[in-house]
C-alpha cells in the first residue's frame, strides 16, 4: 500500500501489473482508428474528467491541449504505445479528446506519377 503523495512501485511485479491496472485490464483500444501516428487534441472547451480518471489520463488530456501524436504522447508519458492507444481511445469515446488520422492511403498520390513529374522537372534544366 502507498500513502498520500507516494508513488506506486510495481518493480516487484516486473512492471506488468501497472499497465494492466491503468487500462482496466484491456489490451486493445475500443476503436481501430487509433494508430501511432494519430494526432490527438483536447476538446475545446475542456470537459472535466471524472474523479475516477487515472493520473495518466489526466496527463494525456493536459498534454493534448496542443496537437500531439500518440507516439509522442507515449514518449512523454514514458508508457508503451499500446497502452497510450487504449487510454486515447477511451478519452476520445468519452468526449475529452479528438483524434485526427492522417491522409487515407487512397488519397495519396501515385508514386509512379510523382516519379514522372520529378523526371520531367529534371529534364527542364
Amino acid at each position: 500500500m502507498t500513502g498520500p503523495g507516494e508513488e506506486y512501485d510495481d518493480s516487484a511485479f516486473g512492471g506488468a501489473l501497472r499497465p494492466y491496472v491503468i487500462t482496466k485490464g484491456r489490451s486493445r483500444p475500443s476503436r481501430n482508428t487509433i494508430s501511432i501516428e494519430t494526432l490527438l487534441v483536447a476538446i475545446s472547451p475542456p470537459r472535466a474528467l471524472p474523479v475516477s480518471a487515472t493520473r495518466e489520463e489526466r496527463a494525456l488530456v493536459r498534454m493534448c491541449e496542443r496537437l500531439l501524436s500518440v507516439v509522442e504522447a507515449a514518449a512523454h508519458l514514458e508508457l508503451p504505445v499500446s497502452l497510450v492507444k487504449v487510454l486515447a481511445s477511451d478519452l476520445v469515446d468519452s468526449g475529452h479528446l479528438s483524434a485526427r488520422t492522417g491522409v487515407p492511403r487512397a488519397a495519396l498520390p501515385d508514386p509512379q506519377l510523382l516519379q514522372e513529374v520529378l523526371d520531367g522537372l529534371r529534364r527542364l534544366r
